[in-house]
């Protein structure tokens, strides 16, 4: 039998434990920005990837509740105006997935979209449309319901316009060629950790660095791995001093020698002057905690945050967020 006022003293103090973190959330949303931030508004409330495209000058957002929107950003743009966020691509054929993963292939013009079901892990595919009129180029499903569940994460393209696309639940990686085919199917024991804990999310963010490998983080161990597409998908996994990756979600490069790792916390700035066969943390950014850095891209020479989750009601307002790093 429920004592009424037991249940009463309960539900107080949960309400009063529940204050603290929204009066928290509450107050640095209302909080002076320390760094540039771009916000849009949106229709939905997660928006796990987005990258700059230059050419065009704007960003590229994937929608979790899938498709693909662009948020431009006029000449002149002052940090008090929101900006707004419009729908470019929506596929019928791929209702009831999430748009991670993107990649933008300035050569060729056009946007690379990984597509999942977040939920059963029962579809993953790769979309590619023209940047100019978003048609679409192809779409290649890398596993269906019939296959071992998979979770399609992230993309990088290299220069020849072949893409590598993430597993985060198989630890593997989809080679699929520049007009679409599947190559084939990176794998390796180092992909998996020891740990049964470490296994839940697995490789994530990637990255075509122009000397031919690929740089990719493997989520809940923090190991970084190279990849040497010269030498036949060799595996190695990168040295890194000065504390661990764990939680690293997207990346970018912003030179040979320097790599963003969102994630948690907000930034990391990695650094190699080995041609990433080590690498050490130099330097960490704090951003909103409460809103996840999940990608980081390169606008004019400054690293932006994108982070996951929207806030507001009914329009929801997403932000983009300035990393300026600070040693570590």
């Amino acid at each position: 039998m429920v004592c009424f006022p037991c249940s009463t003293k309960s539900l107080v103090l949960f309400l009063i434990i529940s204050a603290i973190p929204i009066a928290y959330i509450i107050s640095v949303e209302r909080a002076a920005p320390a760094t540039h931030v771009y916000r849009y508004h949106s229709s939905g409330w997660f928006r796990e990837c987005a990258k700059w495209d230059d050419f065009h000058r704007r960003f590229i957002v994937s929608l979790f509740e899938g498709g693909v929107a662009e948020v431009q950003v006029p000449d002149g743009h002052l940090p008090d105006v929101i900006l707004k966020e419009t729908l470019l691509v929506k596929e019928a054929a791929l209702a009831g997935n999430a748009s991670l993963g993107i990649a933008v292939d300035g050569r060729r013009n056009r946007l690379l979209v990984v597509n999942a079901d977040v939920m059963r892990n029962l579809h993953s595919s790769l979309a590619a449309y023209d940047l100019s009129t978003w048609r679409r180029l192809f779409l290649t499903q890398l596993s269906g319901s019939g296959d071992e569940k998979s979770f399609a994460d992230d993309v990088a393209v290299d220069e020849e316009g072949n893409a590598y696309v993430t597993d985060a639940r198989g630890s593997k990686i989809w080679k699929v060629g520049v007009n679409g085919e599947i190559v084939s199917i990176m794998r390796s024991p180092l992909f998996t950790p020891k740990e049964w804990y470490k296994t839940f999310v697995g490789l994530n963010g990637i990255v075509y660095h122009p000397n031919g490998y690929l740089l990719v983080i493997h989520t809940f161990s923090g190991n970084l791995f190279k990849i040497e597409l010269k030498k036949g998908g060799e595996v190695k996994p990168v040295k890194v001093g000065r504390g661990k990756l764990v939680f690293g979600d997207g990346l970018d490069l912003i030179s040979l020698t320097k790599l963003v790792v969102a994630g948690n916390p907000s930034g990391r700035l990695v650094e190699s002057s080995d041609d990433w066969e080590t690498a050490t943390i130099t330097a960490k950014f704090s951003g909103p905690a409460h809103r996840l850095a999940s990608a980081a891209t390169v606008k004019d020479g400054k690293v932006y945050l994108n982070h996951l989750v929207g806030m507001g009601y009914p329009r929801k307002t997403h932000a983009l967020v300035e990393a300026v790093f600070s040693p570590y």
